[in-house]
């Protein structure tokens, strides 16, 4: 025999007590007992909450009912499911282009929503009218361009920001949205959540959309009666 230290057998893990009364009271099928057994933690002040025991016991719970060491929610497709999705309405005559945007592009990905999932639509539709009266700061009429290709050689097309507005209104107010969404197969789905038109005349009346105009302005107005 060996000289040397003999090391003794390590102690079994807090993991393995606390899971011994399952196998002393109650039967070997866990999967009908995992709630019964976590009422008998509780009354022995056990606690089996641990990463290690929903490591060993959370695939064995699968269908089985709900999986009681998930708590988190993630949306469905239900959820995200266009029949589910509210109808805002802005108006957008003496409004800021950017202010604008920024409220529309918020509500179209869904941020204040309390389900909100950057990976899930859970945004809503948005309709814009008076697309034609939407106005920018200082001297951008003139200043600020817009640039198109015809994919042709030498086809490359600019326009200011007044000449853009009095040919095609809708998409002045279309860019400055579609930049403040994700880029991506996501972003360019939201993007036909969004309904822009020219006039005070939509064709979405039947989804009674409501009116969120005021809220452009909201958190900017009370920043400054704060200071």
């Amino acid at each position: 025999m060996q000289s040397g230290t003999l090391h003794s057998s390590p102690a079994p893990c807090a993991l393995h007590s606390r899971r011994l009364p399952l196998g002393q009271a109650f039967t070997p099928c866990r999967l009908s007992s995992v709630p019964a057994y976590r009422e008998e933690c509780r009354r022995l002040s056990q606690n089996v909450s641990c990463s290690a025991s929903a490591t060993v016991e959370a695939p064995q719970i699968a269908g089985k009912g709900v999986d009681l060491w998930n708590k988190s929610y993630y949306p469905t497709g239900l959820d995200a499911s266009s029949l589910n999705k509210a109808w805002f309405m802005v108006d957008a005559e003496g409004q800021t282009l950017g202010r604008l945007a920024t409220l529309v592009a918020t509500t179209i990905r869904g941020k204040t929503a309390a389900t909100y999932q950057p990976s899930m639509d859970m945004g809503s539709y948005v309709v814009i009218i008076n697309a034609e009266k939407v106005k920018v700061t200082g001297n951008k009429e003139q200043q600020k361009m817009y640039y198109r290709h015809t994919g042709r050689p030498g086809s490359l097309k600019e326009e200011n920001f007044k000449k853009l507005q009095a040919r095609l209104p809708e998409r002045i107010v279309e860019k400055a949205v579609k930049g403040m969404l994700p880029s991506g197969r996501i972003g360019r789905h939201l993007f036909t959540h969004l309904k822009v038109y020219k006039g005070a005349a939509h064709p979405h009346s039947a989804q009674q959309p409501s009116d969120i105009t005021s809220k452009i302005n909201g958190s900017f107005n009370e920043s400054q009666q704060a200071q």
